[in-house]
C-alpha cells in the first residue's frame, strides 16, 4: 500500500533531514501528526523503517532555509520513538 501525504515544502525539508538521518543510522520510529479539519480531523501515525521506501516530493524549486532549532526538536522527538509534526520555533533560521 502506498499513500501520498501533502505538506508544506518548508516542513517537508525539515522532516526529510530528520528522517534520512534516522534511516542512515538504521533506526525505526513512528511519525505522527494531527489532521486539519478539512481532511476530516483526527490523528495519523506512520511507521518509518529503513527497509520501507520513501519519496520526498517538493513543489517548489528552491531549497528551504533550515531552522536548526526545529530540527533539534524533531530529532529529540524521533529519538524518543515518535517524531511529531510540530510548529516551527521562531529562532535560528540559517541558509
Amino acid at each position: 500500500m502506498s499513500a501520498e501525504i501533502e505538506m508544506d515544502d518548508r516542513l517537508l525539508a525539515h522532516l526529510r533531514l530528520v528522517i534520512l538521518t534516522k534511516m542512515r543510522n538504521h533506526e525505526a520510529f513512528s511519525l505522527s501528526w494531527t489532521m486539519e479539519p478539512g481532511q476530516g480531523s483526527g490523528r495519523e501515525t506512520l511507521w518509518v523503517h529503513p527497509s520501507i521506501p520513501l519519496r520526498f516530493r517538493f513543489y517548489g524549486s528552491r531549497p528551504a532555509a533550515i531552522n536548526r532549532a526545529w530540527i533539534e526538536l524533531m530529532v529529540q522527538a524521533a529519538n524518543r520513538g515518535d517524531l511529531r509534526i510540530m510548529p516551527e520555533p521562531a529562532s535560528d533560521v540559517d541558509n
